[in-house]
This record gives C-alpha cells, structure tokens and sequence, in this order.
C-alpha cells in the first residue's frame, strides 16, 4: 500500500515535470521563441530532461540481492557450478501501477543498476551522467530522444515516435536503441526456427559459433535440442568463452552484463547460470533469472532463510516452452562517432533452433 501511495505522489510531481519539460521544448531560447519551426533542438531536451528525470524508487537489500544468491548457490557446492553477474538491483512492478505492461521497463533498470556501478564508462554516459537508474515515465522521455536521434527508427514508427506515458509493451529492441543512443555497444540475439527469422542477422562471431556448435548435451528431443542453444549460448556469454577459471571455487562472478531476457508476453533478466553434474552422466542447466512479477521483499525472504529461492530464480529447459527467444546484452566500451551511426540500426545475430 505504500508503495502504492508513494507512486501516485511521484506521478503528480512527474506530470508538473512533464509539464516544465513540454514547455521548455518549446520555449528554449528562454525569450519567448523557439527554434526549428517551434520544435526544441535535440540538446536543448537532453538538458531539459537531465534536470528534470526521476530517480526510481525500489526495494533496497541490504547487502545486495546478488551477493544473497551467491551464498545461496555456495550451499549448494555438490558436482555444480555458477556463474554471476556482478552487482543487479531488482525492480519489481507494482501492483495497480505497471504489473502487466511494465515488465521491459524494469528489465532496463535491472541492467542499468549494473551497468552504473559495474562500468564507469557506462555511469559517466548513461542518463547524462545521472549517475542513478530513471524511473519509467523518464526512461520514457529518453527512448523518445533516442528515436529523435535515428535509433531503430522503424521500431519508432510501431509506436508513432511517442512512448511518454503509455502502457505500450516495450521489448529487446526498445532496450538495445535507448542503451545504443548512449553510445554503449547493445547487442541482440535471436533464437528460434529458421522460417522465424525476421530481422536481418550480422555476422556470428566466435561466442556465438561456439554456442550454436559446442552441444554440451546431445538429446534426441528436437525441443530440448533448441533450449540448448539456447543455454549453450548463456554458458558460454557469462564464461566468456571458457576464459573463466574455477579453481576450488563453485560460484564465479562474471564480469558480463545481465541479459535483457525476451519472449512472447514477458521479459526478465538473466544474471547468470547454474549448472549441475549429475551421477548419470547428464548435465542440468539452469538460467537464474530475475523476474520483475515476483516482489523484492519476498526474493529477499526466500535468499536470506534458503527456502524456495530456487522456484523464484532457477529455470530449467522443462521451463522454456516458447517457440522464439530473443537476448540483449551489453558489450564493453564507448562507441566512436562512425560506429554510432552504425549502431542506429538495431541488427540481430540469428541462431536456429
């Protein structure tokens, strides 16, 4: 109920922000005039809006919510091994506020929780250097501006270049244009049936040959074959292709992104993958995924006394049923002006299953 409250208060000083931004948009000379047919310039915007963004509120764990999991995992040491991510914030939706739309929103905060203490790089130019994670009315504003700069201008166009609040689902694309237009390096990934292939591919690179061709587990089950490739290639991402070493260790951290986690209805993150060794032979994979449904207080909960963690953040091939699956992630570095342009484009590597 809190929350709740706490939220419709935010929304009643975000629309005197969005007034004040609307209205310096179109007033920036600050005489009473404006440029471009009426039409604010693009860093006359940019200014407005990092004055005038939001930091998002969410639950705060003490002692990180990552460093519960790792723990968690530790306990559980037995022919198995993990790799994490670094440093992730959980933002959950709220009830009667964004539960059911808001899903991809809170997927980009996740990220960018990492992203802003993980990358100092990526701090210094996420957000006009806020250095804190937006709320979504502002995330809103920011994708807006990175249309306006060309990014993934036909996704702009679904949306008739206006996102600022709607309850529009948002997926990996809307992630990769907002994070491109910082110039961070977002990369996208489909997986699917060949006849499933829309978007045009760019070349694999060894990463990825190596999760499409390295079959950890052979099956004769055609479903359990595509979920492989699938957790071939998130094996592969976090071990940064096997460059991680184990030693006596059972829980490794990565230093690679979350990944943006899309499928048809909903999207989560994955902060990393479990897998188990078992006396027969098999090997287990599990995702271990951040899911924006499930409430923060409640992940702690189940982290802290290690009861039914793994129910909220395991999830297994029995779990992928969907036909298509699409993963955005982040590489390392600042993107140069030629290949900023270049990155407008939002292109996809395509891996069949």
């Amino acid at each position: 109920m809190l929350e709740i409250l706490l939220y419709y208060i935010l929304q009643i000083e975000q629309a005197a922000s969005g007034s004040q931004y609307e209205a310096i948009s179109g007033d920036c000379n600050g005489d009473g005039t404006s440029r471009d047919n009426g039409e604010c310039q693009l860093d006359d915007k940019i200014s407005c809006l990092i004055g005038l963004q939001t930091r998002s509120k969410f639950y705060k764990v003490e002692g990180g919510l990552m460093a519960l999991l790792r723990n968690c995992l530790e306990s559980e040491t037995e022919n198995s091994k993990s790799i994490l991510s670094g440093y992730v914030d959980h933002f959950h939706s709220l009830e009667s506020v964004d539960a059911g739309w808001g899903c991809g929103w809170r997927n980009i905060q996740m990220i960018s929780s990492h992203l802003l203490v993980q990358r100092p790089e990526a701090r210094e130019a996420l957000f006009g250097g806020a250095g804190f994670v937006p709320d979504i009315p502002s995330l809103q504003r920011w994708l807006e501006i990175a249309w306006e700069k060309g990014f993934d201008a036909p996704g702009s166009a679904q949306f008739d270049h206006v996102i600022y609040g709607s309850k529009k689902w948002i997926g990996t694309t809307e992630c990769a244009a907002l994070l491109r237009s910082f110039a961070l390096r977002a990369r996208v990934v489909d997986f699917g049936p060949k006849e499933a292939q829309s978007v045009p591919g760019s070349s694999v690179d060894s990463t990825m040959n190596k999760a499409s061709s390295d079959k950890m587990v052979k099956s004769k089950a055609k479903k359990s074959e595509a979920c492989q490739v699938l957790m071939d290639f998130v094996w592969n991402y976090f071990s940064d292709k096997s460059s991680i070493q184990f030693g006596q260790q059972h829980v490794v951290i990565s230093e690679k992104t979350p990944l943006y986690f899309q499928h048809d209805g909903h999207s989560r993150t994955i902060v990393g993958i479990h897998v188990k060794h078992q006396g027969n032979g098999i090997v287990e994979y599990n995702l271990l995924v951040l899911d924006p449904a499930h409430s923060t207080a409640a992940l702690e909960r189940s982290l802290r006394q290690k009861v039914g963690w793994q129910k909220l953040i395991k999830r297994g091939m029995h779990t992928l049923k969907k036909p298509q699956y699409q993963l955005c992630y982040v590489d390392p570095g600042i993107a140069s002006e030629e290949e900023m342009e270049k990155l407008k484009t939002i292109d996809s590597v395509f891996l069949e299953c």
